[in-house]
């Protein structure tokens, strides 16, 4: 049986432990996402799921627990080895597009590649590939600005999966867009995930979404269960 693509066991993370105002933020939570699986994260606001987020990432560190990216046991790895991996296997989604306003769709897709060591062509065959298939090909070259929220969620889809990672995490990726809107945009993020064949943890308020996802589940009280 392969090895999960992520791993999170026994996470604990408490900001100001011992001291006033300590805040438990996650006091055991364990999950695990199987190879091209798509799975939900639901919760109240305030429960802690971009913590939970960012340690998945690695962009954080646990205070205890354990965290493995595609069996890798990532908790005490070096900020050099966290950075190589989080590079090269995990893709970020928020709420807001974080797009870089000074370059063009294309060219924000093309960005992490370039910097991950692909040659201009071939960085460019892809980022036109990654945008044609959401439906805004032919807005690679605008600006953010010039964009609707819902061209640019698209436009950072693409962008958070231009290194082919192989995992994908999502903040309410389409928290930001009105209903009609959001439908279409996370149709085209499904479409995109299955394509390439990612596994995909989304945290979302939206029920509706979350049920189109293979499972789902519920994090309340710092703790991750089934939904």
């Amino acid at each position: 049986m392969s090895d999960p693509v992520l791993s999170l066991c026994d996470v604990e993370k408490v900001y100001n432990r011992g001291r006033p105002g300590e805040v438990r933020v996650l006091t055991g939570a364990s999950l695990e996402i199987g190879p091209r699986e798509v799975v939900a994260l639901v919760a109240p606001s305030g429960a802690g799921k971009s913590t939970l987020l960012h340690i998945a990432g690695l962009l954080d560190t646990p205070d205890t627990g354990k965290v493995a990216i595609a069996g890798a046991d990532m908790t005490r790895a070096s900020d050099r080895i966290r950075t190589g991996v989080r590079r090269e296997k995990v893709g970020f989604v928020y709420q807001f597009h974080h797009l870089l306003p000074e370059f063009t769709a294309l060219e924000n897709v093309m960005l992490p590649q370039l910097v991950n060591g692909a040659g201009q062509g071939a960085a460019r065959r892809h980022a036109e590939m990654l945008l044609d298939k959401v439906g805004v090909a032919a807005r690679g070259a605008h600006r953010p600005a010039a964009l609707s929220g819902g061209e640019q969620q698209r436009v950072a889809f693409c962008r958070a999966l231009a290194n082919t990672p192989a995992l994908l995490l999502a903040d309410e990726p389409t928290g930001n867009l009105d209903p009609a809107t959001s439908d279409t945009v996370f149709a085209a993020l499904m479409d995109l995930v299955r394509e390439t064949g990612l596994s995909a943890l989304i945290a979302t308020h939206n029920l509706e979404l979350a049920a189109r996802m293979d499972r789902k589940l519920r994090l309340d009280n710092g703790i991750v269960s089934d939904a």
